[in-house]
């Protein structure tokens, strides 16, 4: 049943089988139904989260608009990170925007696993690192790239096309649900 996620650990470092399976033992799964919330907005985000199936949003509230920045698919990870790191309250919130199966490590296990397990510190200095540079990678796409090229970059992946409502393609794109309709006229 862990098999993704041990896949997941492992791509972040070498590691024995004897210590993979103990740090994934650590992970709790939890099932989630579509709109259900992992977070909300002024709470503290205490988990990273691994998606088995389904589909996470993390997305903020803007004069009562909703705008989508992150999306977690299936056998990827999902955390607000500056919440996390820091523990303050959260200006975010993660839903689930299907029915879902996710594994959770709570931040305390995590650092007993640093203190257990070297290697963790190892995997996780890793696991930072692609979250960075995929938000670095977003930022820029968000200031350079025209709304039309970002709507093109994501034509070329699927799992954003065929899983994720228009409305929240729109906002993550940044721009309106008709401007939305707009590009896709355009291009089509």
């Amino acid at each position: 049943m862990q098999t993704e996620l041990k896949t997941f650990i492992s791509s972040y470092v070498n590691i024995d089988e004897e210590q993979l399976n103990a740090i994934a033992g650590k992970f709790r799964q939890r099932t989630i139904k579509k709109n259900e919330f992992l977070l909300h907005q002024g709470t503290v985000c205490r988990d990273i989260i691994f998606v088995q199936e389904g589909c996470l949003r993390l997305y903020y509230l803007a004069e009562h608009v909703e705008i989508s920045v992150w999306f977690a698919f299936k056998h990827s990870s999902a955390i607000e990170i500056y919440s996390f790191i820091s523990e303050k309250p959260s200006d975010y919130f993660l839903q689930a925007i299907e029915d879902s199966t996710v594994w959770y490590l709570p931040k305390k296990e995590l650092t007993q696993l640093y203190r257990q397990y070297p290697v963790m510190q190892e995997i996780m200095r890793n696991f930072w690192e692609d979250v960075i540079l995929n938000l670095l990678e977003r930022f820029t796409a968000l200031q350079r790239e025209s709304a039309e090229q970002r709507y093109l970059d994501l034509l070329k992946k699927p799992v954003f096309m065929n899983k994720i409502p228009q409305k929240y393609l729109a906002s993550f794109i940044g721009v309106t649900p008709t401007s939305l309709s707009r590009i896709r006229k355009n291009i089509h």
